[in-house]
């Protein structure tokens, strides 16, 4: 096969990661697709891409590592979602609860009943003999196996054979199930201690069940919650928040907030963003992969730039009566802040229209200083200051400002426009109103470009 690899003759070859091991060489490596991508590390997937330098990575996973997702997030990897469920698919129900022998037992009798199998999961193969026992003497009825990675190859093999054909109905087993197990008639699962599991690997294993048109369960059996740590806490709660089809993407980005980014040239696949935030640890990564597509060098000794200032010595706000919720209010000037387009602009102003009603005065003003923003940052100013009677504007160094059209300007009206050194231009007018205030700011922008 190796051989055939190297000389050409193999078009197609589907593999472990034996491929990662040994010389293994290609004649002419195109597209390298990695299935069940979370059970990679880092080093493992840039070996395949280092087999040659224009390989096409394709990777798939219902949970994407933090750094995979983050990486996609930054505009370095496409991504595309598949959303729709196979035909006559239904979502998992998922119950986080201490541990119950009652529930537990009615469970396990409520699957036996409509012929369906059950996974019990105990990840510690010390007590798993101890745990099964329990489990036969809680529910008599029920023929209980045993399931682990250190039994033989063979009876292991056997042994999901046996479970497949429904020769018994409750595997008390460990992880081992977490991929590739696809048994359509079992449709419960019990994780025992899921506080010890990550995020994806619940996902995962959830993702055993509910595999036919049958309705599943999952019940994730925890200690009291003052036992467990925050963050074991926040990952349950998303799972049984996020229960419906297709919530893996969701679940992920949880994932990415709850442990970090991992780093993009490193082996970490998570961990980092909580030094800065991961709103902040964004806008350094876009700004960053902007430079580089664009052919630049990326400052990063730069300072953040939250784009031109717009101070017209008026109130611009949204007022607390137009909406009440403090949270809410912070949410939309983080959006008004983040348009890059006119476009993006009115179509936030009509959204907040249609949610909470015609716009009151301060409100419309914060959009008309939003706009004069805009087109300050295509032109390269860097703050505009105007009152009633006189302003000023300031010029980055490198902008788009037409010289002739600054000189013309300062040379036909020396009353009203001077230049205070290279960057600086000052000016004069008589706009008492804040209607007249804006048009004049408006059309002095205009006449610079």
């Amino acid at each position: 096969m190796i051989a055939g690899v190297a000389g050409g003759s193999v078009d197609i070859v589907i593999a472990t990661q034996r491929l990662l091991q040994g010389k293994v060489r290609f004649k002419d490596l195109g597209l390298v697709v990695i299935d069940e991508e979370h059970r990679f590390g880092v080093r493992d997937k840039e070996k395949l891409k280092a087999l040659r330098a224009e390989v096409d990575v394709l990777t798939l996973t219902a949970t994407p590592i933090p750094r995979t997702l983050n990486m996609a997030m930054g505009g370095l990897r496409d991504l595309s979602l598949i959303t729709t469920p196979p035909a006559e698919r239904l979502a998992v129900k998922t119950f986080v609860l201490e541990w119950n022998e009652t529930v537990v037992r009615e469970a396990a009798m409520r699957e036996i009943r409509r012929g369906g199998q059950i996974y019990f999961v105990h990840n510690t193969i010390e007590t798993i003999e101890k745990t099964a026992q329990a489990i036969r003497e809680l529910v008599p009825e029920a023929n209980v196996a045993v399931g682990h990675g250190q039994m033989r190859e063979r009876e292991l093999e056997q042994l999901m054979l046996d479970f497949y054909h429904r020769r018994f109905n409750v595997l008390v087993c460990t992880t081992i199930i977490e991929s590739g197990i696809d048994v359509p008639t079992a449709n419960t699962i019990v994780i025992d201690r899921a506080d010890r599991f990550g995020l994806a690997q619940i996902h995962q294993l959830r993702g055993r069940v509910g595999r036919s048109h049958h309705r599943a369960y999952a019940y994730l059996i925890t200690p009291p919650r003052k036992a467990m740590t925050a963050d074991a806490v926040k990952r349950l709660e998303a799972l049984e928040s996020l229960e419906e089809l297709g919530a893996g993407f969701t679940l992920a980005t949880h994932d990415l907030e709850i442990r970090g980014a991992g780093e993009l040239l490193g082996d970490e696949q998570s961990g980092q963003i909580e030094e800065i935030g991961y709103n902040l640890y964004m806008e350094l990564l876009e700004r960053a992969v902007a430079a580089l597509k664009s052919g630049k060098q990326a400052d990063l000794e730069r300072p953040m730039d939250a784009g031109p200032e717009v101070e017209l010595h008026l109130p611009a706000l949204i007022p607390e009566d137009y909406v009440p919720d403090v949270h809410l209010r912070l949410v939309l000037y983080k959006r008004i802040a983040s348009t890059q387009t006119r476009e993006e602009l009115d179509e936030l102003r009509v959204e907040m229209i249609d949610r909470f009603g015609p716009m009151p005065n301060y409100a419309l003003s914060l959009f008309r200083c939003a706009q004069i923003k805009l087109r300050a940052a295509d032109l390269g100013i860097r703050k505009i200051d105007a009152g009633a009677t006189s302003g000023y504007i300031i010029f980055e160094e490198n902008n788009k400002i037409d010289a002739k059209h600054v000189l013309k300007l300062v040379q036909g009206k020396p009353k009203d426009y001077r230049l205070d050194g290279p960057l600086k231009l000052r000016f004069t007018h008589d706009a008492r109103t804040e209607e007249n205030l804006f048009t004049r700011i408006e059309l002095l922008v205009e006449l610079l470009s």
